[in-house]
């Protein structure tokens, strides 16, 4: 049967999403495995040799939800931001926003309730927690709005943010920030910005990608595996020199038995990124591949370990 011409146009049809699919899209929005960046917060804990304490671990178990509460919100204000551009894109038209499996308004709610909770448990924990948790808003937001668009000061704007993180952590257990927790902190976070950076670009044409992110213009493959190599190096020299220079480690020097995990580590990470061409993804890296994950939890644990048992046998 023809239709009249002056028949009515029936509308696209709206997106149905399930009660189960919806609480999916919520999860998925909120990015849990981005949480294993802030297990940060347990390394003060952890070197400053007071990972026993019951009390403290509480706290830094409370910072730790205030940092995944708090940078959930932030993910979820970024994609409310970037719905329309999100469309666009190859993948994260994808994401529960830019699909419409989670509409804006309980988006809103949602981010707005995960500020309060992880600002209520920051302020908590004191004022100079908090006050930690607020300069990690600034530079990430910061970070979305003006400084990804600026070559090398977008991977040192990433870095800031894992080591706020860790300083964090140790602001929340009241101990000493040791200048190691820095150094160490920062050129690791520096080998991840980095590596980053050359997935992107490799993933896309850097006509493409460079109209995508401004600052990818004026990298290239060749520039950031230098930039990688030296900030591995200067990684594993730095944590190697900590293993027998920091006041807090055995004093046999039994800890440098954990520098062959953490140049296995690195080693891995980097056959990763610059033969398997990931990097996109630091969180996907650690929870796909196997063997660097081994290595990680070897070398915590191992850590771990000599730091409690070595101090008391030295």
């Amino acid at each position: 049967m023809r239709l009249s011409p002056t028949a009515p146009v029936a509308d696209p049809p709206t997106l149905r999403v399930s009660p189960g699919s919806r609480l999916s899209a919520i999860f998925r929005e909120l990015r849990p495995k981005q949480w294993l960046k802030n297990g940060l917060v347990f390394l003060g804990l952890v070197y400053a040799l007071r990972f026993t304490d019951l009390d403290l671990i509480f706290r830094a178990t409370v910072a730790f939800a205030a940092f995944c509460a708090i940078s959930s919100a932030g993910y979820i204000f970024n994609d409310i931001r970037d719905m329309e551009l999100d469309k666009l894109h190859p993948t994260k038209r994808f994401r529960p926003i830019a699909s419409g499996r989670l509409p804006v308004g309980l988006a809103w709610v949602i981010a707005t309730v995960l500020s309060l909770t992880g600002f209520g448990l920051a302020f908590a924990l004191g004022l100079p927690f908090a006050v930690a948790c607020v300069a990690y808003v600034l530079i990430t937001a910061s970070y979305s709005l003006w400084w990804k668009h600026l070559v090398l000061i977008d991977v040192f704007a990433i870095s800031a943010g894992f080591v706020i993180r860790a300083v964090a952590g140790a602001v929340a257990v009241d101990v000493p920030i040791s200048p190691w927790l820095y150094v160490c902190t920062i050129l690791g976070s520096l080998i991840i910005a980095l590596s980053k950076r050359r997935s992107e670009i490799q993933d896309a044409a850097i006509e493409d990608a460079g109209a995508h992110r401004p600052a990818l213009e004026h990298y290239t493959v060749t520039f950031l595996d230098h930039l990688i190599v030296i900030t591995a190096t200067a990684s594993v020299m730095a944590y190697s020199l900590y293993t027998f220079s920091a006041e807090n480690v055995p004093k046999n020097h039994i800890m440098m038995v954990t520098i062959p995990f953490v140049l296995y580590g690195v080693f891995r990470y980097l056959f990763l990124v610059q033969v398997r061409g990931l990097g996109g993804s630091p969180e996907e890296l650690l929870l796909g591949d196997r063997s660097l994950a081994i290595a990680v939890i070897l070398f915590l644990i191992l850590s771990a370990g000599l730091l409690f048992f070595g101090n008391r046998f030295s």
